[in-house]
Formats: C-alpha cells, structure tokens, sequence
C-alpha cells in the first residue's frame, strides 16, 4: 500500500471517531470525509486490470432515469406501507451487503497478516441441489467478514451513526474501486444528467428529502452538530461515489499514460472545491431546512384545520342542542 494511500486511510478513521471525542463543525468534517474518501477509493481503483463493472454511454443516459424510478418507488413505499416494515426489509438487505463491503474494505490490509496460501488457494462452494450456483472465496475473505459481520450486527441493533458511516464508508470506496466510466464521454454525459436529477428531485419536489429522511440505512454519512433541533448533517453517498468514479478515471488515466497526477490533481481539486461551495451555498440558503420547514409548516396547518373543523362541529352540536 502506498504511504500517501495509508496516510489517508488513517486520516479517514481518525476523522470518522472524533466526533466522539471532541466537536467538530459539521461542514468541515462534510467536506474532509468526503474528499478524503474519494482520495481512498481513486488509489484503490489502481490495479493492474481495469474495474470489474465498466458503464457504457447507453448505461450513463439512462441512469437518471432509472434513478428517478428507484427514488419514486421508494417514496411510494414509504408513504402507503408501514416505514418500520420497509426499514426491516432494508436493515436485512444492507446487513448482508454490509458485510460484503466492509470485508472487501479490509482485505488488503487484513492480508499481510495471513499465511500466503489463505490468500491464494481459491474454495469453491457449490450450493445443494442447485450446482450450477457457485461461489468462490478464500480463507483471507473469510476471516475478513468476521468483523464486518460483527459491525453489522452492531449497526442493526444499535443503529448508532458511527455504524452507519463506517458502512457508508465501505459502500462508498468499494463503488469507486469497482466502478469504471469507460470514457470522460460518458463521464461527462452520466454527470450531466444526474446535475438536473439533482435539481429536479431536491428542489422542485419534497420527494429526495423525504426518502433521506425515512430511509434508515447506511446511504447516506451522518455528521453530529451541536444543535439540539438538527442533531445532524447529513450527505447522500451518492455525492461521493459519482463524482469519485469519474475522478477515479483521471487517475487511471495519468497512470496508463506515466503522466503524474497532471489530470487526477485538476479533477479531486474540482471536486473539493465544488463540494465546499455546495456546503457554503446550503448553509446561506438554508436549502436543506426549506423542505422540513414547509412539511411542518403544512403539518401544523392541516391540524389547526382539523381542530378547527372539530371546533365548527361542536359548535353545530351545541346549537343543535
């Protein structure tokens, strides 16, 4: 591992557990988690064969759409059945997930500490009745999910916030290690159309926040504040894991040509910069707060409508009488 990769892997845990011990203002710890975290996932990015999933332009069209149908779905879920039922079935797919992630995260370093065969020699695992369904693995990735299974079942039981980002966290690195563009073509074209997927669903329809808001699962990071009212900030992993494939790809690229980190420097500054002023304008628009002040604001306005309503019949029935 290189010793700029293990610097920021340190600085990651590091940042991740201080909010347990000192306070530490929300935005910053926003804007250095996240850029610290696509540092981590670009170098991992780096092996000698390319990401296992590649997007192609026809992928990248279409992947705001099939966000958008995935997000209206959820928040029809959300609204006509039970959210604690919804949470349930989504606690259980994201434990097993999680563990994936989690032990793939800590693999690599989990390896240098293992006998050289556990790493190499490959079991094959062939499920009964049904053999054409296989599955290998090796004794390294078995003794790695030991803490990942641990972690999650810490997460499922205590949903505590420091579970919930160190799952994110492994989402999020193992989605740019594994993700491949393809091409700045349809990194730009996939960029494009989530910038007015964005647009549409946070500030045009209450749908984004409210999914946010009842989706209790690690897909977004939760930052402690010190006000009582907003116990946190909160940032969807997808603001992490999109913008870090494609920087991801600029690395790649410097890599396969030998230039040093010409296009990989201008594309992590861009996204440090674009993620520190999205937190600067948030914060003077108070846009995240817009939405929860409207939805109460009409919560309140239906329920003094109803009392009022109740008021008019209990009046009708006193004249009645």
């Amino acid at each position: 591992m290189r010793t700029h990769e293990r610097a920021a892997n340190l600085a990651l845990a590091a940042l991740s557990l201080a909010p347990l011990v000192v306070n530490i203002n929300p935005n910053v710890n926003v804007v250095l988690t996240a850029c610290l975290t696509v540092y981590v996932g670009c170098y991992r990015s780096v092996k000698p064969t390319p990401p296992s999933e590649t997007m192609s332009k026809e992928h990248a069209m279409r992947f705001p759409l099939v966000g958008s149908a995935m997000l209206l779905s959820l928040f029809l879920l959300f609204k006509f059945l039970s959210k604690d039922l919804v949470n349930a079935v989504l606690t259980a797919y994201f434990f097993i997930l999680g563990i994936v992630a989690l032990s793939a995260t800590l693999l690599p370093s989990i390896k240098h500490f293992l006998p050289k065969e556990w790493n190499d020699n490959l079991i094959v695992w062939r499920a009964p009745f049904f053999h054409s369904l296989s599955v290998e693995f090796t004794k390294s990735q078995i003794v790695a999910s030991i803490p990942g299974f641990l972690f999650c079942l810490w997460y499922a039981s205590k949903k505590h916030w420091l579970a919930n980002n160190v799952l994110g966290l492994a989402f999020c690195i193992q989605g740019i290690e594994m993700l491949s563009l393809g091409s700045f073509k349809t990194g730009a074209i996939l960029l494009g159309g989530l910038f007015v997927y964005d647009i549409f669903w946070v500030f045009f329809t209450p749908v984004m926040v409210s999914v946010a808001k009842s989706f209790d699962a690690p897909i977004k990071l939760l930052f402690p504040t010190a006000d009582a009212a907003r116990p946190f900030s909160m940032l969807g992993l997808g603001d992490i894991v999109i913008p870090g494939i494609f920087v991801a790809l600029a690395l790649r690229f410097d890599v396969s040509r030998g230039i040093k980190n010409r296009y990989f420097n201008s594309a992590f500054l861009g996204y440090a910069v674009g993620m520190t002023v999205t937190i600067i304008v948030m914060n003077w628009f108070q846009a995240a707060q817009l939405l929860e002040f409207d939805e109460s604001k009409v919560e309140a306005e239906e329920g003094g409508a109803e009392e009022e309503q109740d008021d008019d019949s209990s009046k009708g029935n006193k004249k009645v009488v």
